[in-house]
């Protein structure tokens, strides 16, 4: 079997989503989804999300293209890659680290795994910075 990891925030879960994890599930037999704890959402991006960790975890389980969905580490997120030995590692398009840098990384740790960047969904529409304005503006 092989599996085929992404991870991410995914609040505020829409179709640019649900793509992003139909685009992975390509590349392999088992697709695990990531989703980061709120502590390191607040350290990456600066703020909470608005969705805690738990209700965020029960959106992308409810994703029929996920197969398994685990909510990361505390720190780095080479832990769980250790945890999870994935194939491939599919990168959203919009994700900071590069193709590149992961790949150094995984090599330093002794781990064999195809890096991959997926292409964006309508990414004007369906962003979740965009999505999280526009629901501010609505309310």
């Amino acid at each position: 079997m092989k599996k085929v990891m992404v991870a991410g925030t995914f609040d505020l879960l829409h179709p640019g989503h649900v793509h992003f994890f139909k685009q992975a599930k390509k590349y392999g037999d088992w697709l695990v989804v990531v989703v980061a704890r709120d502590r390191n959402v607040k350290k990456i991006k600066g703020h909470l999300p608005k969705h805690k960790e738990r209700v965020r975890l029960q959106h992308v389980a409810a994703v029929a293209t996920v197969n398994q969905v685990l909510l990361g580490g505390q720190g780095s997120i080479f832990a769980i890659i250790k945890k999870v030995r994935p194939q491939v590692i599919c990168l959203g398009y919009d994700q900071r680290i590069t193709v590149s840098q992961l790949q150094q990384e995984l090599k330093r740790l002794a781990m064999k795994v195809k890096v991959v960047r997926l292409r964006p969904y309508k990414a004007k529409q369906y962003k979740s910075s965009l999505m999280k304005n526009y629901a501010v503006r609505k309310n």
